[in-house]
């Protein structure tokens, strides 16, 4: 099978996925307690756009779709290109496939920035900062989940190198502070700030205005476009920092840069919809069994590819435990765990490669 997808050219598989994002972003608006039907939503879509005048669609399923569906199937695209694309970007980096923001901390670390601004920002040193208004949340992620990160890298770097066991590690260890940190502002919260904390403990795109989803959606557009300007670099550094360096390429200047998109990234999508794990360790890794390690090729297809399968994970929330739904949270780390464990079992089994080049 593998072989088979490898036959194909990149600009057919981009067109596969594409096609399949399409088909699944038309799934995703008519899937719900309320169904809609494919040409009911055709026939909103029409009315709003002035085609066509019906009368007879109800307006409750209008008000569903346009407040409810419409702006939660474009959060999870948003969230799902920004969660792969940063897990591509990480691994390519390390060279590991098993590295993820989960691991490393970036998650957590985002989730008690904007777990901390919500207990704490009415304090008076904080509320100079109120004017940032809908950006300071993110903005408080990003501080979270920069210092996690680079509290992660510190401790795994030696000797210009990465050890990977001593990463895992540091990102247990750093994931229990940062955790810990998240429960200690919840059991000091009142009851609303509380169940926001819990909220993001478990993920959820449920209820995201069409504000987050802009903030969200210009975050991840900008972070695919300023991605794709590094994939050269990143595909020189495979060969290692060394020869890197050699090819012109300021590899300090470029770990910081990768460190920081992807920090921003992930804690813009954190503070919005919650912790989301193994998406990013996921997908790059089912993209270079399709195809191969080009940096060029997983940045786009992660961008693709990541959306698809957070679009599948948020439907099945949906439906599961229907008519309430199940944190997407819990669907993805159910799915992404026993494949973070068979890609450390292959790095067991065959170490000069850690499946990087699967």
């Amino acid at each position: 099978m593998n072989t088979l997808l490898k036959r194909y050219n990149y600009t057919t598989i981009y067109t596969a996925l594409l096609l399949l994002l399409l088909l699944l972003i038309m799934l995703s608006a008519a899937t719900g307690a309320v169904h809609l039907s494919l040409q009911e939503i055709v026939q909103i879509i029409l009315n709003k756009t002035g085609f066509s005048n019906y009368t007879e669609i109800s307006n409750v399923h209008e008000a569903v779709f346009w407040q409810l569906r419409l702006p939660r199937t474009f959060m999870c695209i948003a969230v799902g290109a920004s969660l792969a694309v940063s897990g591509s970007l990480l691994q390519a980096l390390f060279r590991n496939p098993i590295v993820e923001p989960g691991l490393i901390g970036t998650s957590s670390g985002a989730a008690f920035g904007a777990a901390f601004l919500l207990v704490m920002g009415s304090l008076p040193l904080l509320r100079f900062l109120q004017p940032l208004g809908d950006l300071l949340m993110p903005l408080s992620a990003c501080v979270g989940g920069l210092v996690a990160t680079l509290m992660v890298c510190k401790m795994a770097a030696s000797f210009s190198r990465v050890n990977i066991a001593i990463m895992i590690l540091a990102g247990i260890a750093v994931n229990a502070i940062f955790n810990g940190a998240t429960g200690f502002l919840a059991y000091i919260a009142r009851d609303p700030q509380a169940r926001s904390i819990t909220f993001w403990s478990l993920g959820t795109v449920s209820g995201a205005p069409w504000k987050t989803v802009l903030i969200c959606g210009s975050t991840a557009m900008a972070g695919v476009l300023l991605a794709l300007r590094f994939t050269r670099a990143l595909n020189a550094m495979q060969l290692g920092d060394t020869e890197a360096g050699y090819l012109g390429i300021n590899v300090n200047r470029l770990k910081m840069q990768l460190i920081l998109l992807t920090t921003m990234l992930v804690a813009v999508a954190t503070s919005l919809v919650g912790i989301i794990a193994f998406i990013g360790l996921v997908v790059p890794h089912m993209l270079r069994l399709i195809k191969g390690s080009d940096n060029r090729f997983l940045v786009i297809g992660s961008a693709l590819l990541g959306p698809i399968l957070l679009l599948l994970a948020d439907m099945l929330a949906r439906v599961l435990i229907a008519p309430a739904e199940m944190p997407i949270g819990i669907i993805t780390a159910f799915t992404g765990a026993p494949v973070f464990m068979w890609l450390l079992y292959k790095s067991r089994t065959n170490p000069q490669k850690g499946g990087f080049y699967a």
